[in-house]
């Protein structure tokens, strides 16, 4: 019997020896393009068979709108029944505050630790020992993704590496095609400038200036090249006029633009257009330059209630997320890896493939939302949305701010 068939069978036995409570919970969550409709969908189906009622409580506007909304439903007691959120400094205060209920019970049955890879998915869970969400996924963000029509029926070759499509730029430009599709909310810009952070600086640059906050470091040469790339990439980008991440991918889908940087939740996208991996797009991790990425993804987290039906229903939810029929379906929607190690993907992308291939390499970084405040991150963000909206702000002059912020980091 294979392990998914073991895990299965398990699950539908625990089902079947325990009594069936019903309530209606409220589930907030920022999944609302078209793929992640269809991915979240998978998991409320799944938690309507036992019985209780899927009360969706999506906000538009990605995670920039919906996380001080949730955040402050839970602390202005208001709480819903559970909530999706990025592992991140954000929600370890809510816990530390006493707000959210622990999982460690559920997680202990049921071999989480023994199931979900990486670990560090239930260590950004993790608060004084205890275990305070349910992993759904990995997502991770450093990719560019390319439509090679765009490229082949150029007479360009589709490139392999930052700096080959740095060079395709020009000759996209003629034919009135946008380099760059990117979003003008300030999340995308604050994830495309970290992306470059890694992707072109490499992860022991990543980690000196957010791990280490050495500002010294981050005032120096090797941090000015990313801060080069990212003046490039504030070029490609003129004409990408859209707002949501989803746009920007339409364009890139229809042939407007010639590729996107942004997390694997974009394949999602292009899949529901029809395009297929490998043959209509490509996936570039780290770039094509440093091959690593971020295995934080997102999680949901359940805030304490009073009434035992909802308390019961949370953990129904939770078993439903991390089951093994769920995370395959979800995955294959979402355009994410699972946070199993025991289970087969159903026809992975090649891009799906890449992403695995780099997990098991141990190529990951850690996420700046868990290793830095919000208030930090908040800072960089202010400072690389005016950069990327200011063509006379200076690399040199961005730089400068940035080590300052560095400096007073925490």
């Amino acid at each position: 019997m294979t392990k998914f068939k073991t895990a299965a069978l398990g699950a539908l036995m625990t089902t079947t020896v325990q009594p069936v409570l019903a309530a209606d919970l409220e589930v907030t969550h920022w999944w609302t393009s078209g793929a992640e409709a269809a991915a979240i969908r998978v998991i409320a189906d799944a938690f309507q068979e036992s019985g209780n009622t899927w009360i969706d409580g999506a906000i538009a506007g990605a995670g920039g709108v919906a996380r001080p909304l949730i955040t402050s439903r839970i602390t202005g007691g208001d709480p819903m029944g559970a909530t999706q959120f990025t592992h991140s400094s954000a929600m370890r205060e809510l816990i530390e505050a006493g707000f959210m209920r622990d999982v460690t019970e559920i997680a202990e049955a049921q071999g989480w630790k023994e199931q979900i890879f990486p670990q560090s998915l239930l260590d950004s869970c993790t608060f004084e020992g205890k275990l305070y969400c349910v992993p759904s996924n990995i997502h991770s963000q450093q990719w560019l993704w390319l439509n090679n029509a765009v490229f082949t029926d150029n007479g360009l070759a589709v490139p392999q590496t930052w700096d080959d499509f740095v060079a395709a730029a020009p000759a996209l430009r003629e034919k009135g095609i946008i380099p760059l599709a990117q979003g003008q909310q300030a999340w995308q810009i604050q994830l495309m400038f970290n992306v470059l952070m890694v992707s072109i600086g490499g992860p022991e640059l990543f980690e000196k200036v957010y791990g280490e906050l050495d500002a010294e470091y981050a005032a120096g040469e090797d941090v000015a090249k990313v801060f080069k790339a990212a003046a490039e990439a504030r070029d490609l980008m003129n004409g990408s006029n859209v707002q949501a991440w989803n746009e920007a991918a339409l364009l890139v889908v229809d042939g407007r633009a010639g590729g996107q940087i942004m997390g694997d939740w974009v394949q999602g996208e292009f899949m529901q257009a029809g395009l297929k991996a490998g043959e209509d797009f490509s996936c570039l991790p780290g770039l094509g330059v440093h091959e690593y990425i971020t295995a934080a993804g997102d999680a949901f987290y359940f805030p304490k209630v009073d009434d035992p039906d909802i308390t019961a229903a949370q953990d129904k939810l939770a078993s439903v997320i991390v089951s093994p029929k769920t995370q395959v379906d979800f995955t294959a929607a979402k355009g994410a890896l699972p946070v199993r190690r025991d289970i087969e993907l159903s026809n992975p992308t090649p891009c799906m493939e890449k992403g695995m291939e780099i997990l098991k390499s141990g190529h990951i970084v850690e996420s700046v939302n868990t290793l830095v405040s919000p208030d930090t991150v908040g800072r960089v963000t202010d400072l690389v949305v005016e950069f990327f909206a200011d063509p006379g702000f200076t690399a040199e002059k961005a730089q400068e701010e940035f080590a300052e912020i560095i400096a007073s980091a925490d």
